[in-house]
Order: C-alpha cells, then sequence, then structure tokens
C-alpha cells in the first residue's frame, strides 16, 4: 500500500515562502502523475498542480500560476512545492496524491489513501 508523508508547512506572513515535500513508498512512484491538494477551512479538498511523471510537465490551477512550483525526484520518490508570495488565501493543509491525466481543477488523488497532510498558514 502506498504512503505519502508531506512535510514543510508552518506559519509564514504574507509574501512569503515554503517548500513542501512529499516521500512516497510502497509504490513504483516514478510511473505516476503527482499533484498537490489542498484543503482550506469549510472547503473541499482541491488540486493545486501536478506534474507529469513522463517528462515533468506541470500544471498549475490560476490561483497559483506564477507563484508556486511543483518539481519531483524520482530517485527519492520525493514531489516538492515551492510556494512563493504567499497569500492568507493559501492557508490550508497541503496533501500530495496521484493524478490522472489530463489534469484539472477538479482533478481527484488516485490512491486508496491520503496522507496526513502538512499544514500552512499564512498570516496577513
Amino acid at each position: 500500500q502506498v504512503q505519502l508523508v508531506e512535510s514543510g508547512g508552518g506559519l509564514v506572513q504574507a509574501g512569503g515562502s515554503l517548500r513542501l515535500s512529499c516521500a512516497c513508498s510502497g509504490g513504483t512512484f516514478s510511473v505516476y502523475h503527482m499533484g498537490w491538494f489542498r484543503r482550506a477551512p469549510g472547503k473541499e479538498r482541491d488540486l493545486v498542480a501536478a506534474i507529469t511523471w513522463t517528462d515533468g510537465k506541470p500544471y498549475y490551477v490560476d490561483s497559483v500560476k506564477g507563484r508556486f512550483t511543483i518539481s519531483r525526484d524520482n530517485d527519492k520518490n520525493t514531489v516538492y512545492l515551492q510556494m512563493n508570495s504567499l497569500k492568507p488565501e493559501d492557508t490550508a493543509v497541503y496533501y500530495c496524491n496521484a493524478v490522472l491525466w489530463p489534469f484539472s481543477a477538479t482533478s481527484k488523488g488516485t490512491f486508496g489513501s491520503w496522507g496526513k497532510g502538512t499544514l500552512v498558514t499564512v498570516s496577513s
């Protein structure tokens, strides 16, 4: 069974940066497209960024374009999310999961389980 462990969250002021990591184990990580999702208080868990396993092509929802960068290291079974110019509306618990192609804002995670996520809090 795939296990996902997210880390790197924290409290940051608006305009600041954080780098999230997601370590994957128990599966063949390198053959999955991977995504970062977030769940803000009182909202659904939504995709914010994804990356293909073949050529590392990224996808971003409009609200994070130009501010977030997704990347992956298949040798380390890890996917990253560099978040710059953070805004209070980015406050959420962030999760990673596999994602099917084609990517869209309504894409869902495809692994049968989720990690605990990592909390990002952006103060104004």
